[in-house]
């Protein structure tokens, strides 16, 4: 089963900002939430993915991107951007504040913004990175070839066994190899810096072998589908799309997991094609049975679309966020089913939200989930149904309240100098439009 959690804008026809994470995916961060693994991956045209691994001892999973808990697009790379990237990351996931350490890349910059939300956990370069780093250093310092291959050998062999004599061989061989010029921009220093190589010093050689490849077998997959495609949303659905048909290597994978008390109870293995399409087709067959055949086809087309992409996020105590690559809304389970969505407001039929959370928890429809005119031999016709329920005025409505709720997040999530900014252009615009004589709420 695929969720997602996914926040995006449209913006010249490509996505602006995205947030995913499968169900399996959240599961598998909760299990493992001590030690966070960020990996970064530029496209041609600047847009930056954030993949978020899990990474530790305690992890065992084989695979690519095995260990990816979170994908993230964020719309810039500035301190409010990549905040509201991992406020959001937070929300969806209640183990973060279990995280004890954060490896990242040695170019990461927004350590400050990372470090005030998750000030628990401790920020340290990756081994990986500080590997890649140094690779592309000796390839970019055009050392003579029998010199470069030896530093790359030494390289290999020692980011395979870490240990304290190992890292000052290198730096000992990199100060004798490497003039004297070009050496601060190796920043050898790194070797002798012992926090760094605790974090990877309890691997074996030969898990230490495996965890390189898989990481360089990970970040080459990223970066071959987001990393050359100019276009953000073809890159994702290229990534997802092979995430989908590798998924029997996360599947192959033995976690134990179980579920969240703030989840709903549900399997966060991967479920086979065979199980997802019984379940889809006792979906359909309680649509058919229960709701007269222009309410089915509604609902079956929104079906269609929770097959395509969607499925649980995670759940409150009455109710249950669901989201699809769109915007978010809310899920009430209980009968009768309702959503906040414009489908489900206008027709009060199941929308895709409510059919993902059913398809989520292998449910059906229940004769009490939809008001009694929607039953079987209540409507006549599809137009019956269209004419009857659109309103003009709950249109303005909904549009009003989904605009309200997005200018609400971006005031709460916002820095003071930037809530005044945006306040007194709102204050502006409502005197303009009431007089400001007229004492407008805002």
């Amino acid at each position: 089963i695929v969720s997602w959690t996914a926040a995006l804008q449209r913006k010249y026809f490509d996505l602006d900002t995205l947030n995913y994470q499968s169900c399996f995916m959240q599961g598998v961060f909760a299990h493992f939430p001590e030690i966070l693994f960020i990996h970064r991956t530029y496209n041609p045209v600047g847009k930056v993915l954030y993949t978020f691994l899990v990474d530790g001892p305690r992890v065992q999973l084989e695979g690519h991107l095995a260990r990816a808990v979170y994908f993230a697009i964020p719309a810039k790379e500035d301190a409010e951007g990549l905040a509201q990237m991992f406020q959001v990351f937070k929300k969806f996931n209640p183990a973060w504040e279990r995280v004890c350490t954060i490896l990242v890349d040695p170019h990461f910059l927004p350590l400050p913004t990372l470090t005030m939300e998750f000030p628990a956990a401790e920020v340290l370069l990756s081994a990986f990175h500080i590997c890649k780093f140094l690779q592309g250093k000796f390839y970019q310092l055009s050392l003579e070839q029998p010199v470069e291959r030896v530093l790359l050998t030494s390289l290999q062999s020692t980011m395979c066994s870490a240990t304290a004599g190992n890292l000052r061989k290198l730096y000992t061989l990199l100060s004798s190899c490497i003039p004297p010029a070009q050496l601060p921009e190796l920043h050898s220093h790194w070797l002798l810096n012992d926090r760094i190589w605790l974090a990877h010093r309890w691997r074996s050689r030969a898990e230490s072998s495996r965890y390189f490849q898989g990481l360089e077998v990970t970040t080459r997959v990223l970066s071959q589908f987001f990393g050359t495609t100019p276009c953000v949303e073809q890159g994702m659905t290229l990534l997802l799309r092979y995430m989908q048909q590798n998924s029997g290597d996360m599947a192959s994978s033995s976690l134990g997991l179980s579920p969240q008390n703030n989840h709903a109870p549900l399997d966060v293995s991967p479920e086979s094609p065979r199980v997802e399409q019984l379940v889809e087709a006792r979906i359909q067959h309680s649509l058919n049975a229960i709701c007269t055949g222009p309410a089915a086809q509604l609902c079956l087309g929104e079906l269609a679309v929770v097959q395509k992409s969607v499925h649980l996020i995670g759940s409150g105590s009455e109710k249950v966020n669901i989201q699809i690559l769109e915007d978010t809304h809310r899920v009430q389970p209980q009968p009768p089913a309702s959503c906040s969505c414009y489908f489900n407001q206008a027709f009060h039929l199941p929308c895709r939200h409510i059919l993902a959370l059913l398809s989520a928890r292998h449910q059906v429809l229940q004769p009490d989930m939809l008001p009694a005119q929607w039953t079987a031999g209540c409507a006549a016709s599809l137009d019956d149904i269209l004419g009857s329920k659109w309103s003009e005025t709950l249109d303005k409505h909904l549009a009003v309240a989904l605009l309200t709720e997005e200018v609400s997040q971006l005031l709460q999530h916002c820095s003071q100098e930037e809530f005044e900014r945006r306040y007194s252009t709102l204050r502006e615009l409502a005197d303009s439009w009431i007089g400001p004589y007229e004492q407008v709420q805002l």
